[in-house]
């Protein structure tokens, strides 16, 4: 038996790996703590989810849209501070996993 394939449509899912579980206590899921809008999708600001709309962590473990902490931190009732916890923002080093290379 022969088979010739005439058509083909791939199907891909990607999300950021954010070493936390996919749902929250709270039943949300992974979302940005500003805008609400899960990781996986684009902020406000953007067009298109990915590397153009980067995710960045904090010291504190709480993980938010780039563009989404930058105009938190821009103003002036943030004092600087995690918009979660109220501690002071310090950006985490994202550690790279010896064993997956991530």
């Amino acid at each position: 038996m022969k088979i010739m394939v005439r058509e083909w449509h791939a199907i891909a899912q990607w999300r950021w790996d954010t070493g936390a579980a996919d749902v929250d206590d709270d039943g949300e899921g992974d979302v940005c703590g500003i805008c609400r809008v899960p990781y996986e999708g684009c902020c406000p600001s953007c067009k298109m989810p990915g590397d153009d709309c980067p995710l960045i962590w904090g010291e504190c473990s709480h993980v938010f849209h780039m563009h989404c902490l930058l105009q938190w931190i821009g103003t002036a009732a943030s004092k600087q501070q995690c918009p979660m916890d109220r501690r002071p923002w310090v950006t985490a080093e994202r550690k790279v996993n010896a064993t997956t290379g991530r």
